[in-house]
């Protein structure tokens, strides 16, 4: 929090609850209904029957793999997320799908080293570094000087990734460094199934280069852990690995005297290159090109675990980069379905955005960062385009002033085992909504004005929202908030959907909150401007 093509999902062998055989006979044998009326019963709703459908089916990865009852398909945004997520191994890839998406919806794709003409209820994007992305929808009833209202989220996670020199070897095995980035819980990445993906430059016959997207789908890497046998008090003084010399993932053994010739000359010729040569080949299968003709690579090491619903009633996404890919999928979508049809944009005074950034987990100081001025200089060319003519400040400064963001950034659910790390009267639960954030030192950038107008947009809708503070003998987190709204000027509310494991290569989150999420953003998009006008504070 701190913050192309697509590939056949991974087919992933999920644990079943299968049906007794009486119940295969029947024609809903993937499903039955439990009544139970005893005292005893733990009721969720407060109802004194408990009626719950228990499905029986594996889990859910993807949309493409099953789906979900007809009337819950034309609502839920859940399986589209879980293809998502499971598109989106890298920052890269997320953008690349968002990109995707974007085009299929009908959005034009601008370049910002090029003059840009826009016109009234034109959708339009552009991305930064392939690791960034601004798209926007032009109301019909759009005039200079009207507001943007923004959404803004960002598509990196914690992760490991390699070195610029990665090449290693210890003991017989050949070894990959790498280097943390962002603040995770890196014992949860020791004895997963880890391989490779982020992008490559790669040179052509005619000296030119080409930007290619590369994502090694098998496990290619392993951090093990030491037995407990050769570490016995690590259950009592805990696991503290070092994160220079302990983290290391195993590629592969080193070749032996036996080995055929190739497997000898890569096994050499490891030890004085940057990355050992039979990753590099690896990566060159991959992408059908020459080895030699790989300039550059900029990998992450990713969890190869597909993203999929769990719990006894499928009610959790388990995945990874939950942090905050699913802000960023649920901004997203709410963007592309609030402009879906020509009349989406007729009655709309303002310009709907959305923002996805990277490197927010590393302090957003960057060129694809929010820290750079990437929104501001999008919303003065917006304005300048629209207006054909020469804008003054003037112009722009009301329309930043009639403009709102929206923060949105995963949120710290209360954890059952860990109560009392949550301030007693603020615990955001799963599955009840969008968490508002607060912090009186503006570690977010809530105020008493952003929380209520962003209230109001759930209250008009029925849809639930918490708040969350942090306790005070504990510090607190920061988003991209604080720093758009300082740097723009913009009014600023901060909110998220609750999870837990935040930073762990696992995550966990409510597959309600996705829908809520999904649903408030769309309102906000669709209806704010009728909310804002409603309020006058410094008139």
């Amino acid at each position: 929090m701190a913050a192309v093509a697509r590939f056949h999902l991974l087919q992933q062998t999920c644990p079943s609850f299968q049906p007794s055989a009486v119940l295969s006979k029947f024609p809903l044998a993937s499903s039955f209904i439990f009544y139970n009326s005893g005292t005893n019963t733990n009721l969720r709703s407060g109802a004194t029957t408990l009626l719950r459908k228990i499905s029986t089916t594996p889990p859910l990865c993807s949309n493409s793999e099953s789906s979900f009852s007809s009337s819950e398909s034309s609502q839920s945004i859940v399986g589209d997320l879980l293809d998502f997520l499971n598109e989106s191994w890298t920052q890269f890839h997320a953008t690349a799908e968002a990109k995707r998406q974007l085009v299929a919806a009908g959005f034009h794709l601008l370049n910002e080293n090029e003059e840009w003409q826009l016109k009234p209820g034109g959708r339009y994007f552009f991305t930064r570094n392939m690791s960034s992305l601004v798209a926007f929808a032009i109301g019909e009833k759009y005039s200079v000087g009207n507001g943007f209202h923004v959404i803004a989220a960002h598509t990196d996670s914690p992760c490991l990734k390699l070195k610029p020199k990665s090449a290693s070897s210890k003991s017989g095995y050949l070894m990959v460094n790498v280097q943390t980035y962002g603040g995770g819980l890196w014992h949860t990445w020791f004895d997963r199934d880890l391989s490779l993906a982020g992008r490559v430059i790669v040179r052509a016959h005619d000296g030119s280069f080409s930007h290619k997207l590369v994502k090694i789908k098998r496990p290619l890497l392993r951090v093990p852990t030491l037995a407990i046998h050769l570490n016995r008090t690590v259950n009592t003084d805990g696991f503290k690995p070092n994160l220079e010399t302990q983290l290391n993932p195993l590629l592969a053994t080193e070749a032996d005297n036996e080995s055929s010739k190739t497997n000898e000359k890569i096994s050499a010729s490891s030890s004085k290159d940057a990355h050992h040569q039979l990753l590099m080949q690896i990566l060159s299968d991959e992408l059908g090109c020459k080895a030699q003709d790989i300039a550059s690579i900029e990998l992450n090491v990713c969890d190869t675990q597909p993203s999929c619903l769990g719990g006894a009633y499928k009610e959790f996404v388990f995945s990874g980069r939950l942090d905050n890919l699913a802000s960023s999928f649920c901004a997203l979508r709410a963007l592309v379905d609030s402009c879906a049809t020509p009349a989406s944009l007729e009655n709309e005074h303002a310009i709907r955005m959305v923002a996805l950034f990277d490197n927010e987990e590393v302090g957003s100081d960057s060129y694809q960062g929010a820290g750079a001025p990437t929104i501001f200089e999008a919303m003065r060319r917006v304005i300048a385009s629209l207006g054909q003519q020469s804008v003054g400040e003037c112009s722009f400064a009301r329309a930043i002033r009639h403009s709102f963001l929206v923060s949105a950034d995963m949120a710290h659910g209360v954890h059952p085992n860990f109560v009392d790390k949550h301030e007693e009267n603020h615990r955001p639960v799963l599955q009840k909504g969008l968490v508002i954030k607060h912090n009186a030192n503006q570690r977010y950038a809530t105020s008493g004005v952003t929380s209520f107008l962003f209230n109001e947009v759930a209250k008009i809708h029925n849809l639930p929202t918490q708040e969350f503070v942090v306790r005070n003998d504990m510090g607190c987190g920061s988003t991209i908030g604080p720093i758009l709204a300082s740097g723009i000027g913009i009014r600023t509310v901060d909110c998220g959907i609750a999870q837990l494991s935040m930073h762990s290569v696992r995550e966990i989150c409510g597959k309600e909150d996705i829908d809520i999420a999904y649903k408030h953003f769309k309102a906000f998009y669709e209806m704010f401007s009728s909310i804002d006008k409603k309020l006058n504070v410094d008139g």
